[in-house]
């Protein structure tokens, strides 16, 4: 059963039918390889990952039955790999949006669950922070020893707050996106709504090219503002532009884009964003 109607333009179509990876009584190395691959996926954001860089120690310790799925999870998330691509340079607020994200698999349900771990992890240090995840009754719950981690911001269920749903599509970018390759950057992306207590707009994923709940890049494309002038000849109007396509071989498509645009070239700039497969977000004046 699908997710939602618009699984399709979401880019969760990937999650309707597939089902939790799991190591069962009994399992072979090559069940404990696709717990490992999925283990990688989800809690390193999908990022893609050298050779070099697995974890080969803690791969073995894991195929033989030393440890279980979820000390894998805590291996994982408590490596100098994990913090070298979500703590280190990263806003303190984002790097628990994604923890939430990659070992609980949903997205922050209000402010005091962030404050909580801020100051966890602020008194006594980030891995006691990675272990109050892994160790609390919801991760026992939905995934408990030999289950690896996935999203549940997607469905609805028990003992889980609508909010989470909206909220989710805000650190969820795509089936093919990671998390460290998103336009917003490395910036909290729900700390103001977290503070205000307010759900989040769904936002189509990066590549959608639907042109609709426009997401603006972290860089800054276009500035915001301009002079004015008080003559309609002489205004500057701003366009956020979703999905355009660059008129070369081969086509590469662009998430997002902002143009500064004179109001006698403003019909002409439209038609030819129409020509390249754009979709306009929003037409402001500069």
């Amino acid at each position: 059963m699908a997710i939602t109607q618009a699984a399709s333009r979401l880019g969760v179509s990937a999650f309707s039918q597939s089902k939790p990876v799991e190591l069962r009584p009994n399992w072979s190395n090559e069940d404990a390889q696709i717990a490992i691959q999925a283990v990688y996926r989800q809690v390193l954001g999908n990022d893609y990952i050298m050779a070099s860089e697995r974890l080969i120690s803690i791969e073995s310790l894991l195929c033989n039955g030393s440890i279980t799925v979820r000390e894998f999870v805590r291996a994982v998330a408590k490596s100098e790999l994990y913090k070298s691509k979500f703590l280190y340079g990263s806003f303190q607020t984002r790097t628990i949006e994604l923890n939430l994200k990659h070992l609980l698999g949903r997205a922050p349900y209000d402010e005091s669950e962030v404050i909580y771990h801020l100051d966890l992890y602020q008194n006594k240090g980030f891995e006691a922070d990675i272990d109050s995840y892994i160790d609390s009754a919801e991760y026992d719950e939905n995934f408990g020893d030999d289950v690896v981690p996935f999203y549940r911001g997607f469905s609805t269920q028990f003992q889980q707050k609508t909010v989470g749903f909206t909220r989710m599509f805000q650190l969820y970018r795509g089936y093919a996106n990671s998390d460290r390759a998103q336009i917003a950057g490395t910036k909290s992306r729900l700390a103001k709504e977290l503070a205000s207590n307010k759900a989040s707009a769904v936002v189509s994923p990066s590549g959608g090219g639907d042109g609709w709940a426009y997401q603006a890049s972290n860089q800054g494309i276009a500035q915001n503002k301009t002079f004015r002038n008080s003559n309609r000849e002489g205004r500057v109007y701003r366009i956020e532009v979703s999905g355009m396509n660059l008129p070369r071989y081969p086509k590469v498509r662009r998430v997002s884009k902002a143009l500064l645009v004179p109001y006698e070239q403003l019909s002409d700039t439209l038609q030819q964003i129409n020509k390249m497969g754009g979709k306009v977000a929003s037409i402001t004046l500069a």
